[in-house]
């Protein structure tokens, strides 16, 4: 079994910021992607940012140069640093794992229960 527990959200005024923080325990050999999704109210879920096991990151246009990704690899941990945070950035964050199970040596992946954003005046 896995187990992501996702914690750092809240609420924050237009211009703060929180850091989210998503740690992965059970029965996992290794990461390989580790990935921040959001879904906001009557919107599809979205990928924020990922990272590989290397420490290469993606995100998306939208919170470039706002948002920090990061890992690491030894807690099998990773981060989500969040500036200038707007409005718009309000959303459910989700943490999601493509990992390789200790148990049957497959990869598959694995989604958090989800943290709540809210950012508002």
């Amino acid at each position: 079994q896995v187990q992501l527990v996702e914690s750092g959200g809240g609420l924050v005024q237009p211009g703060g910021s929180l850091r989210l923080s998503c740690a992965a325990s059970g029965s996992i050999f290794s990461i390989s992607v580790m990935g921040w999704y959001r879904q906001a109210p009557g919107k599809e879920r979205e990928l924020v940012a990922a990272i590989t096991s290397a420490g290469t990151p993606t995100y998306a246009d939208s919170v470039k140069g706002r948002f920090t990704i990061s890992r690491d690899n030894a807690k099998n941990t990773g981060y989500l640093q969040m500036n200038s945070l707007e409005p718009e950035d309000t959303a459910v964050y989700y943490c999601n794992i493509g990992f390789r199970a200790m148990s049957t040596g497959r990869w598959t992946d694995y989604w958090g229960q989800g943290t709540q954003v809210t950012v508002s005046s």
